[in-house]
């Protein structure tokens, strides 16, 4: 603000562009997210397992409805928790704002697009943060679905809903001479059990809900870390942090120790959501900073000429050497009054 009044911006695109670029981009990702989900549009790869497999030999934990840390929780986790956390962050900003001296940035416009339509940062700012998180969660869930449907890795509980013949197979039963696995199943019609199941149970890798999870949790906990101000303690922020890591590293826990996913398919989805949303914050919302209203940025040469200087006591020694005691310019005898224009 100068003098009292907010920076006006007038812009005729801001509402285009939202209407028919950002919209259809994120209309677009949600139908793809959905068509991984849901259909079978992209058939999952069949992989091959080894007979009488201990690995994927683990009883079925039941329906994913069933466990600890059901979807519909997940869901709403991932929803709710980084939506309420970035709303509250910014009605706080905006009712309370940070002294202009300890803020780097002054300030964005406020844009006006057409007769009626205001666009005050402080919304400005909430849709951009909300629609970014909106767009890397369900960009989240296309990796994580994408991955699952190119490597059709099985879950620990596969051969329990498979049932597969092993006699059909060819498979021996496991003895003292032959303690392991030793033959290879390839065939796709070697499941006996419900088409529906095994087909769930061939997506493992990576873990969806983890993926989720460590998506929402590291924007949340950088977006606490880069705007929240709290004076007086150094451990409020990090407590936070380390609050929302917490049901994260929970949901991991249950889905291993439920036989839902191996160890290695959920450190996969906590590497592919953190990766998304690290990615997001720096080179999207760009750690969640506002934009200068003047509209401009200094290219790295304009940046250093304006940088401060120093001059050389040996360039100063060198010019009085130079010119000697009692002589004087003919630029100091034309600024002292000196010149031939007196």
């Amino acid at each position: 603000m100068a003098g009292g009044r907010p920076h006006l911006k007038r812009s005729f695109s801001i509402i285009p562009c939202f209407v028919f670029v950002e919209s259809v981009l994120l209309g677009i990702v949600v139908l793809l997210a959905y068509r991984l989900e849901f259909t079978d549009t992209f058939p999952v790869h069949t992989q091959g397992f080894f007979c009488y497999d201990s690995a994927y030999a683990k009883p079925y934990p039941g329906p994913e409805a069933a466990s600890r840390a059901p979807p519909a929780l997940i869901y709403a986790l991932v929803t709710a928790g980084p939506t309420l956390t970035i709303l509250l962050g910014e009605l706080a900003r905006a009712f309370f704002p940070a002294p202009p001296s300890s803020s780097p940035v002054s300030g964005e416009s406020t844009i006006v697009s057409g007769a009626c339509c205001r666009f005050s940062p402080p919304l400005r700012r909430l849709v951009r943060f909300l629609g970014v998180y909106s767009f890397g969660l369900f960009t989240t869930t296309i990796f994580a679905n994408a991955g699952q449907v190119v490597t059709g890795n099985p879950t620990p509980h596969f051969l329990s809903v498979c049932r597969p013949n092993y006699t059909a197979l060819g498979c021996p039963p496991p003895s003292p001479d032959r303690p392991g696995p030793d033959r290879f199943v390839t065939d796709q019609s070697a499941c006996a059990g419900s088409p529906s199941l095994v087909a769930a149970a061939r997506r493992a890798f990576p873990c969806k809900d983890a993926a989720l999870c460590a998506y929402a949790v590291t924007y949340t906990a950088m977006y606490v870390t880069l705007v929240f101000r709290v004076k007086g303690s150094r451990l409020v922020k990090p407590s936070l942090c380390l609050a929302l890591l917490c049901p994260a590293f929970l949901v991991g826990v249950v889905r291993v120790a439920e036989y839902r996913n191996h160890w290695s398919d959920v450190l996969a989805g906590f590497l592919t959501g953190a990766a998304i949303a690290t990615f997001l914050v720096t080179c999207v919302v760009h750690n969640f900073q506002s934009r200068p209203h003047s509209g401009r940025r200094l290219s790295p040469w304009e940046d250093l000429s304006q940088a401060p200087t120093m001059d050389s006591p040996l360039e100063k020694l060198s010019v009085a050497q130079v010119r000697g005691p009692g002589s004087c310019s003919a630029l100091e005898r034309v600024v002292g009054g000196g010149g031939p224009w007196r």
